[in-house]
């Protein structure tokens, strides 16, 4: 979301202002296995097309377009816990067709399908259609900017806003002008075409001071909150750009079709940004969409990305529930954890989709890289994520120099910019012909558990960042102060993607993603 060029891995230096802690208990969604446990974001910083410090979270770098933010981090060292609570279920909910009338229907059109089966799980009651089972699947393109941005109508009625699909991030964001109890000193508005009004939605609330996610019993590092002057909770995000991000916690209802929308669901709606653009989050926390929602699994198709200059964004798909392609996905199990285990591991991000990597090959040559580094450490360390949030690739050090030394040799060092850092997070950079040398370095393969395998083209091994230069789409993760690895969308070019949420699995499948839409 956030435009950075690095990607979206967003390290947040938490402002945690809450003093006083209410003995009010948690929330929490008991129906879901993986919404059951306290999470934590793990640590990114944001890559995209625009340049940013990483040193300082309090600079003011600016952003483009085409970049974008990405999610929450842990504060490393810090147990990120929200206490595993009572049995209320404030998440959970029933999906309605609500019949509207002609009026109050027009919403701006999206690129949105529902498919055939969900007419036939719904039931008419009174002027109310329900849906008596998972209404998914649903389909939808989005804008593929080197981040995956999808345009959902919110509020009623319906109001379409852009939002970055993050499987890094737990908390679902907008952005809001400021039609709504006003900050202390009013700043100038931001630009309305590009944010939510909340004054002209008749289903938007806040969520008031003593609800118990805004004080939770034993405070949530990965959801610091506290109370404004009005009485409502308040939240607030520093990303590794220097970016602040920072609202009131709310309800709202996301609207999947003219006819169909959730209801109210918790969302941030966030007043200080400079993002255009807000954050689905989709990853295990229970404030994820995918958790609120229970949708039990998720896809999406990310097409080639296109240099601006060269091109508008690219279009991909985005699946909510089943996916027609899937007999020929190959699935990778996810690793789980135990909440007194996560507990004792502080750089872990208990939420994220946590996968066995096992080595990495180059050009048909494996580089024998130990299968533990890419593993959780005790204390958490080396966790491999998949993040469509993150643009570019990150591995410790370990693998990272493995990788590097193996690329030098085969390119020769001739061609290698020796010192130059593209975006504070790629320093294996060369130039000269970008696809010459990404055919001399061959194609790149991540492998995983039961050899499965993500398998990179010569022709996207190296990221073209313009003037004659191409990058090796990985950085260390050491220069985003995280200690994970994570594959990020740069590598999941025309692959199917799905996220088996019931079954605690990702798949993956080879697809052309421009003939997906």
């Amino acid at each position: 979301m956030a435009n950075l060029c690095f990607k979206p891995i967003l390290i947040v230096f938490f402002l945690f202002l809450s003093s006083s802690v209410s003995s009010i208990s948690t929330d929490q969604s008991s129906s879901q296995n993986s919404t059951d446990k306290p999470f934590q974001n793990h640590g990114k910083t944001n890559s995209t097309k625009s340049s940013s410090s990483s040193s300082s979270a309090q600079s003011s770098s600016s952003k483009n377009s085409t970049s974008f933010k990405s999610k929450p981090v842990q504060n490393l060292g810090k147990n990120n816990s929200t206490s595993p609570s009572s049995s209320k279920n404030y998440l959970s909910f029933t999906l309605s067709l609500n019949k509207r009338s002609h009026a109050s229907s027009a919403t701006t059109k999206t690129s949105t399908t529902l498919l055939p089966s969900l007419a036939a799980s719904s039931s008419t009651v009174g002027k109310k259609k329900l849906i008596k089972k998972n209404p998914f699947p649903y389909k939808s393109s989005f804008k593929y900017t080197m981040a995956l941005v999808v345009s959902l109508p919110i509020g009623t009625p319906p109001q379409t806003q852009e939002m970055v699909l993050d499987t890094g991030s737990q908390l679902s964001w907008i952005k809001c002008n400021k039609k709504f109890p006003p900050p202390p000193k009013p700043k100038p508005k931001p630009n309305p075409s590009a944010a939510f009004d909340p004054s002209l939605s008749s289903s938007f609330s806040l969520l008031p001071c003593n609800h118990p996610l805004c004080k939770p019993r034993i405070p949530d590092f990965s959801l610091p909150t506290d109370c404004d002057q009005n009485l409502h909770c308040h939240y607030s995000y520093f990303y590794a750009d220097g970016t602040l991000a920072e609202g009131n916690l709310v309800r709202e209802k996301i609207s999947l079709s003219s006819s169909q929308s959730t209801p109210p669901l918790i969302l941030g709606c966030t007043r200080e940004t400079r993002d255009s653009q807000g954050i689905l989050g989709m990853n295990l926390g229970r404030l994820s969409f995918a958790s609120q929602t229970k949708v039990t699994k998720f896809s999406y198709c990310v097409p080639p990305h296109h240099v601006p200059a060269k091109g508008p964004p690219s279009t991909g798909m985005f699946i909510l529930g089943d996916n027609p392609n899937s007999r020929g996905f190959q699935y990778v199990n996810l690793l789980t954890f135990g909440h007194a285990q996560s507990q004792r591991m502080p750089n872990l991000d208990p939420a994220a989709y946590t996968v066995g990597m096992v080595d990495v090959k180059i050009g048909g040559r494996k580089l024998n890289i130990p299968s533990s580094v890419f593993r959780p450490s005790p204390n958490g360390a080396g966790q491999t994520i998949i993040d469509s949030g993150s643009e570019y690739s990150y591995l410790v050090d370990e693998a990272y120099d493995k990788i590097k030394e193996e690329v030098l040799r085969l390119v020769g060092p001739g061609k290698w910019k020796k010192g130059y850092v593209y975006e504070n997070t790629l320093d294996l950079c060369f130039h000269g012909d970008v696809m010459k040398i990404g055919r001399s370095i061959g194609d790149m393969v991540f492998v995983f558990d039961k050899g499965v395998e993500i398998v990179v083209s010569s022709d996207r091994v190296l990221s073209d960042v313009g003037n004659g230069v191409g990058c090796l789409g990985i950085g260390r993760s050491d220069m985003l102060g995280i200690p994970s690895n994570i594959i990020g969308n740069f590598h999941q070019q025309n692959l199917w993607v799905e996220f088996d949420v019931v079954n605690r699995r990702v798949g993956f499948g080879k697809a052309d993603c421009r003939t997906s839409v």
